[in-house]
């Protein structure tokens, strides 16, 4: 890779300047500024300057003027300022009307690039990526507008903190199935019906909510619990999976959390087979951990999720199950899961602001 080059300084162009009207040659000049010639000859033909031995009309001789390190200088600066190409997405617009829109639906840039891609194929005006809606927030300058649309975004996630290796002090999980007993299909993703399941915790963790995605659609089911224990999971796990047919709730995965020691009663209620990871091994229920992280945008850490009725939770599971997802080629899970959900028909009911050209 080469080195970077580095346009003219003031001080560069007023040595053009000077050596030019004393006559010396373009390579004498870039030699003296350790410069290659085309840079100083391309510098003084876009500023004007003429050679003296070219004939002018009429025969008359060119003076050999023209070049001005003021001018060049001004010229310069306006021209880094002006980008070459008009950017797409313009703050005030229409469009960028409706970007705020599906951020304020809880969707990320890119998941709103696709979204209105989709929502409005023949609106040219709409079809950008998400690295453009990026330039677009980053060019906003600093105060409270950038600072709020900022606040839209999903980011500022915690890291997540390592868990120490050894001895599991957990306790044991009576009669559990071990995830290396899963079947191929499961394991595969070939068919819906087998999901992943964990607790997120609240306040001193004494409230919890309980939640299931499923591994081929991405299909999001939050459950309310009565407390944190064994019975509360029971409870919690089998009033939600009873919502939901049973060829689709097959098995699911769990971690090594004491609050699923009564699993068997678990299958009895639902008869969905429960398959438990490895201890200290959150990769292998990627899906789940990532969906609670997302979740973690509408019940924060240090929240009381007792005060959550489970209306209130089905309405965040449909803001996660609406969204557009790039592992399922930007359809949402609602449209994979559910087969007479219709994703254009449901976006335009809901976001159809009167601004946007059709």
């Amino acid at each position: 890779m080469g080195k970077e080059y580095q346009h003219l300084s003031v001080e560069e162009r007023i040595e053009v300047q000077v050596q030019t009207e004393q006559g010396l040659s373009a390579r004498a000049i870039a030699r003296a500024l350790k410069r290659a010639a085309t840079t100083v000859i391309r510098e003084r033909k876009r500023n004007g300057w003429q050679c003296a031995r070219r004939a002018g009309p009429a025969g008359r001789q060119r003076e050999p003027a023209g070049y001005s390190a003021a001018e060049a200088q001004k010229r310069a600066t306006r021209m880094a300022s002006k980008p070459r190409v008009e950017r797409k997405l313009v703050v005030g617009s229409a469009a960028w009307a409706a970007v705020l829109e599906q951020f304020a639906a809880g969707l990320s840039p890119e998941q709103a690039a696709r979204t209105l891609k989709r929502m409005h194929p023949k609106n040219d005006d709409l079809h950008f990526s998400h690295e453009t809606i990026y330039q677009a927030i980053y060019a906003m300058p600093r105060g409270e507008l950038r600072a709020e649309v900022i606040a839209l975004l999903r980011f500022g996630r915690g890291k997540r903190r390592p868990r120490t290796r050894g001895k599991d002090r957990r306790g044991q999980i009576p009669n559990a199935v071990s995830i290396h007993d899963r079947p191929a299909e499961i394991e595969q993703r070939l068919v819906p019906g087998h999901w992943e399941g964990d607790t997120i915790k609240g306040r001193y963790n004494r409230s919890a909510v309980g939640t299931l995605v499923e591994r081929k659609t991405l299909f999001v089911t939050l459950a309310r619990m009565n407390g944190t224990g064994s019975e509360a999971a029971v409870k919690g796990f089998s009033s939600v999976l009873s919502r939901i047919d049973a060829q689709h709730r097959l098995s699911m995965t769990y971690d090594r959390g004491k609050e699923m020691t009564r699993h068997r009663e678990l299958t009895q209620q639902t008869g969905i087979q429960v398959y438990f990871a490895d201890p200290h091994s959150p990769w292998q229920r990627g899906i789940n951990e990532n969906t609670n992280g997302l979740l973690r945008q509408y019940l924060p850490k240090g929240d009381d999720l007792s005060r959550y009725s489970q209306g209130d939770l089905d309405a965040i599971a449909w803001a996660l199950n609406t969204r557009p997802r790039k592992s399922l080629d930007w359809k949402c899970p609602a449209e994979v899961f559910l087969p007479n959900f219709d994703f254009v028909k449901y976006w335009h009911s809901n976001f159809n602001p009167v601004a946007l050209r059709p």
